[in-house]
């Protein structure tokens, strides 16, 4: 299924001479006070408080009682995509490109959960559309069978909410912390096995390293498994989520940049979507961005 996470950061610029186009506008992050060894942002309506970027693990915030926990991703570069040597690639004609994220942003630290988008219900967003759980279970559970609409709609709700701009990840967002500074195809290195995500352990074991394993056949708890380095759950695995993106390959001639391609109705039928939680953003200060689950049940 695929899910969402949400972001609140200024969306990552390649390097390249073409800015990176935002899909909100981001204030410039204050410079931090003498007693702050990082960010202060402003966290609900009027609280200031300091955070250092990659310590997620042990910093986060939220911006009202039922909004999702954030932890702030620290400015940075990627190169996205495979190296032409690793097992089982996608594409064959794959081309890598180097993005760069040029400031902080803030990130969800878990997938949306059906607890979660229940609040945004309560409160009167989300269209009023409540998604089945499929049996899977609710609560904690990520939250599944949601389209790009509705991951949009819970974004809006957020917005309205916080005053605060929340969105979807862009994919090169998305990748970013996901990867954490690592250039293997797992944040804990190149293996995989059923034991820190959530997938069919049954099939052919990845050959890049890994074994057969537990096949759960459903969703897991979004706090299940170890956080990476940033602060992050299940960043592999477990769900499908949406981006803000239109799918779109990149090639030398057209590169992946950071910044969010929206072409309308075009974006329902091709968005990008991740295997992985659902994921909210936005900047610091505040404009947010998020992943949401996705219509497909896919664990």
């Amino acid at each position: 299924m695929k899910k969402q996470r949400l972001a609140t950061a200024a969306p990552p610029a390649p390097e390249t001479s073409k800015p990176a186009q935002s899909a909100v506008a981001v204030p410039p992050a204050s410079a931090p006070s003498a007693l702050c060894d990082g960010i202060e942002i402003t966290v609900g309506q009027n609280e200031r408080r300091c955070f250092k970027p990659g310590a997620g693990k042990t910093e986060f915030f939220k911006d009202c009682p039922t909004c999702p926990e954030m932890v702030v991703a620290p400015k940075g570069g990627i190169t996205m995509g495979s190296p032409a040597n690793e097992p089982q690639r996608d594409h064959v004609a794959e081309v890598q490109v180097r993005v760069a994220i040029p400031a902080p942003f803030a990130v969800g630290k878990f997938a949306v959960t059906f607890d979660e988008w229940d609040a945004c219900l309560a409160d009167g967003g989300c269209n009023g559309y409540k998604p089945t759980d499929s049996g899977w279970g609710r609560g904690k559970h990520p939250v599944i069978n949601i389209n790009w609409d509705d991951a949009k709609a819970y974004t809006a709700w957020l917005s309205r909410k916080t005053d605060k701009t929340y969105r979807l990840l862009s994919e090169t967002e998305r990748e970013y912390v996901t990867r954490t500074g690592t250039t293997a195809p797992f944040w804990w290195g190149s293996w995989i096995t059923p034991n820190p995500a959530n997938y069919d352990g049954s099939a052919d074991p990845y050959i890049g390293g890994g074994s057969k394993g537990e096949y759960r056949h459903r969703t897991v708890p979004v706090d299940t498994f170890e956080a990476n380095p940033w602060g992050l759950y299940n960043v592999h695995g477990n769900v499908w989520e949406w981006t803000e993106d239109c799918w779109k390959r990149a090639t030398p001639a057209t590169p992946a940049t950071a910044e969010q391609e929206q072409m309308g109705i075009a974006c329902r039928e091709w968005s990008v979507v991740v295997p992985g939680t659902a994921v909210l953003s936005h900047s610091v200060p505040p404009t947010a961005a998020s992943g949401v689950p996705s219509d497909g049940k896919t664990v």
